[in-house]
């Protein structure tokens, strides 16, 4: 079961997202502020974050570095964003925020939906990796006895 947040001050946005992504095994939490997104973060430890780039009081780009800097701080765990932005013009300062993905609003369900998968895939492999520990064994064979 996969946790998403939703951040967006937008109710539209929010409808939009919850539209595309409601199913039986997807639990969404949504937020219209910014600042509640660390908390909620660090509470329920989501798989994915969708911000919207405009949030009232603490915007997309704002929560996404805030998350990227927690998590360097081992503050919160690692949490992949998917930033929804008003323009494509926006993918500048996205870029600067270092999301993982973006999508220029108003987004189609389809293309966010397999936005959302490839994410979510991509951060189940990256944490299959981070478990599986490499061991290198050194055996000394004894060398053969001649009869």
């Amino acid at each position: 079961m996969a946790t998403i947040v939703v951040a967006a001050d937008g109710q539209w946005v929010r409808d939009q997202v919850r539209a595309a992504l409601s199913t039986s095994d997807t639990t969404l939490i949504e937020l219209s502020r910014g600042q509640d997104v660390r908390d909620t973060v660090a509470t329920h430890e989501p798989d994915l974050a969708i911000l919207d780039l405009q949030i009232a009081n603490m915007g997309g780009i704002a929560v996404a570095l805030d998350l990227h800097l927690e998590a360097d701080a081992g503050r919160l765990p690692e949490t992949p964003i998917l930033l929804l932005l008003d323009r494509e013009h926006d993918r500048f300062v996205a870029k600067r925020a270092d999301a993982d993905a973006v999508l220029v609003k108003p987004v189609d369900a389809g293309t966010l939906r397999r936005t959302v998968k490839d994410l979510l895939a991509a951060a189940a492999a990256r944490a299959e990796a981070a478990d599986t520990v490499e061991v290198e064994v050194e055996v000394e064979v004894p060398e053969a006895v001649e009869a």
